[in-house]
């Protein structure tokens, strides 16, 4: 399977069916193929560099 997929389970609590979708997909609506329910992707986090405090750096 292709690294650009997004897996996301099902909220309808009766299907908790695995959906793999496209990465394109993410900020759209898609539709169960278990019990049809419509499920929003979510974006794509952006990652934000982590950078240490003064009092953080002070201690190591």
């Amino acid at each position: 399977m292709s690294a650009n997929v997004v897996r996301l389970i099902c909220p309808n609590l009766k299907c908790r069916k695995i959906l793999s979708v496209p990465d394109s997909a993410r900020g759209k609506k898609v539709r169960c193929r278990g019990c049809g329910m419509r499920v929003q992707i979510p974006q794509k986090k952006e990652q934000v560099p982590v950078t240490p405090t003064q009092d953080e750096a002070a201690e190591g």
